[in-house]
């Protein structure tokens, strides 16, 4: 799920539930003061635990330890019921918890560790609501869709829970996330939808399909590499019980296919032309290398390592995570010379310095080193410029309009 895409249902959420919502949420104003703990410099409202998870989940992956403050910030985000909400500026603060901000923050402490009694106590409000289909929405009681559901899957994997276990009414979280598979006798055989439309019919999704086939084989948003041992066959019905490994093969597939021409997926608001979709790129760059297709993932990982370190720039420590994450899954990858910028490094100046690690290369943001590498970010390969960061903003208030629509679907490709 992408840093946008995740605020985009923020948005929509909090529009639903009639909460107030700023006209465009982007940076601060220059006297707002952020927690110190806290990575990235832009307005927390909406990805504070997002992008905070991400981040400390990307240092584990590398093999770094994230600095005190940081884990302490997350853990103290935490409600009195165990789940997290997006951001809370206050321990007081009304929690407005959500599924995903809830599995995020329990991957990143998890993968930290120290921290078991508050990993089982927000394991113990996703169990409490699960849907009867075995999956989970954005919000609790929400209808489920393959986003919230995988990465709650992969939270609750992580904690040590047995996924396939975990049923209500008989079902469970798998039999949730096969019924959003597409079958294998149309044109995008094997894609998974975010969410059946008021028909009940299922729309391809690569967002959905790159989180699905993560959440079908029980991994975390970081995935993990494998040795590449199958070259996609297409759409396969599954049978002999292996169905979970036939529906993340087909996923597999079905993204290989649709990356094969440009090497990249891309995304667009109504009315404008489409755009380069940065992060869901590297989601399913991370899918395609977690389920063994890491030849197919070889031109998308070159294409983000041509493109995409401009848009983590401006985009901040939760877009860094994701290329971390795609370096990290992928044969060939390198998360300390990714395109020629070291990515590690780059997270690392967006918050506090991680334990131990030489502050010349890991300052934080209000160290000289974090001002030197925010100056810079230009001119990093791929660099987006002006056109991002006025359109960060612009981009993010359009999507307000559009926030709505998004519930219950995510935009098709």
């Amino acid at each position: 799920m992408t840093v946008i895409r995740h605020t985009a249902a923020a948005l929509a959420v909090t529009a639903v539930l009639g909460g107030a919502t700023p006209a465009v949420a982007a940076s601060p104003s220059p006297s707002a003061s952020l927690p110190a703990g806290l990575y990235g410099s832009s307005d927390p409202t909406y990805d504070g635990v997002w992008r905070q998870s991400l981040a400390l989940l990307a240092q584990r992956t590398v093999g770094v330890e994230p600095a005190g403050a940081a884990v302490a910030w997350l853990a103290g985000q935490q409600c009195g019921d165990g789940s997290f909400a997006a951001y809370r500026a206050t321990a007081g603060t009304p929690c407005k918890a959500d599924t995903n901000s809830t599995a995020a923050a329990v991957q990143a402490l998890a993968a930290v560790g120290g921290h078991d009694g508050g990993v089982k106590k927000a394991v113990g409000w996703l169990k409490s609501v699960q849907n009867k289909d075995g999956g989970w929405g954005f919000t609790a009681g929400g209808a489920s869709d393959a986003n919230s559901t995988s990465v709650v899957v992969g939270a609750l994997a992580k904690a040590g829970v047995t996924v396939p276990d975990l049923r209500k009414d008989g079902k469970s979280p798998y039999d949730a996330l096969r019924g959003l598979a597409l079958p294998c006798d149309g044109p995008d055989a094997g894609a998974f939808a975010y969410q059946p439309d008021k028909k009940g019919k299922l729309a391809a999704n690569a967002d959905a399909t790159a989180a699905a086939v993560l959440g079908v084989l029980g991994e975390t948003v970081a995935g993990s590499r494998q040795d590449d041992t199958h070259a996609p066959a297409g759409c396969a019905n599954p049978a002999g019980g292996h169905e979970d490994a036939a529906a993340a093969d087909n996923g597999a597939a079905w993204l290989a296919k649709t990356l094969a021409k440009s090497g990249h997926l891309t995304t667009a608001l109504p009315g404008a032309k489409p755009q380069p979709d940065y992060g869901n790129t590297a989601d399913a760059v991370v899918a395609l290398s977690t389920a063994g297709l890491d030849s197919q993932a070889a031109k998308p990982l070159h294409w983000l390592e041509s493109h995409a370190t401009g848009w983590a720039a401006q985009a901040g420590p939760g877009a860094y995570a994701q290329l971390i994450f795609a370096a990290s899954a992928a044969r060939g990858g390198d998360v300390h010379d990714f395109g020629g910028v070291d990515l590690v490094a780059k997270l690392n100046a967006t918050g506090p310095a991680p334990a131990g690690a030489d502050g010349d290369a890991t300052a934080g943001p209000h160290d000289t080193k974090a001002s030197d590498t925010k100056a810079s970010a230009g001119k990093d390969k791929g660099g987006l410029g002006v056109a991002w960061t006025v359109g960060g903003g612009l981009l993010v208030g359009a999507v307000i309009g559009f926030a709505l629509m998004l519930r219950g679907r995510r935009r098709q490709r």
